[in-house]
């Protein structure tokens, strides 16, 4: 799913780097008024371990592989603004060290994984535990919300491989979708299970959980 450079006409790129350049100049400026002292470390966690997770490849159709993406477990645990920022610096990174993705196609990278994709896994997310109320909640639209994302951001790049001319809209897009709706569902699931596990060890780190009910040791001895 990252664009190398040749692959997007001047006209798409540029845009493309305006708009990311924008969108993350305003994450910087939302995240700072809503961040933690204790929110800096857990970002520099979560890019870590999710710059880790996408060197690591799983097989899907016809000899390709996939790999996470990752947007919809930096937001559950950050925040959508705070998300858009480590999503960012993985893509920086892995366009200017590893070579992943064009530097000129990294604006229309960052567009459609780190901007595009935490916001709508937020409202996603949002949306879906707001009607599904518990861990049950939470999961399901981790679940749905990390599907989502990898299918639109592979149907936004097939778009502006389309615009730029290198491909037609019906072959990208069946193609592209084909593919990461696969991919997605690893996503999905490979998420929610982070998510699962970090709500039974962890679950003050998941913003929005509900303390865990403790036990009545007192009412236990009574029934005895």
């Amino acid at each position: 799913m990252h664009i190398p450079d040749g692959f997007l006409d001047a006209k798409t790129w540029v845009s493309l780097d305006v708009v990311s350049f924008g969108a993350v100049g305003y994450a910087v400026r939302k995240t700072s008024e809503v961040l933690e002292e204790k929110s800096v470390p857990m970002m520099g966690v979560m890019a870590a371990f999710i710059f880790a997770a996408q060197m690591l490849n799983f097989p899907v159709l016809g000899g390709t592989s996939g790999h996470l993406l990752g947007a919809t477990l930096a937001v559950v645990m950050l925040g959508p603004w705070p998300a858009v920022l480590v999503m960012t610096a993985i893509f920086v990174i892995q366009a200017l060290f590893f070579q992943d993705g064009g530097l000129l196609a990294l604006g229309a990278n960052v567009f459609n994984m780190a901007v595009v994709a935490p916001l709508a896994a937020y409202s996603i997310y949002s949306i879906i535990k707001r009607l599904v109320s518990g861990d049950r909640g939470i999961l399901v639209g981790v679940f749905v919300a990390s599907w989502v994302t990898v299918v639109l951001a592979a149907a936004l790049t097939a778009i502006e491989l389309t615009i730029s001319g290198t491909t037609s809209l019906l072959i990208a897009l069946t193609s592209m979708i084909s593919v990461h709706a696969v991919i997605g569902l690893g996503e999905a699931m490979i998420t929610t299970t982070i998510v699962a596990f970090v709500l039974q060890v962890r679950r003050d780190m998941v913003p929005g959980a509900r303390p865990a009910t403790p036990v009545n040791r007192d009412l236990g001895a009574e029934a005895r």
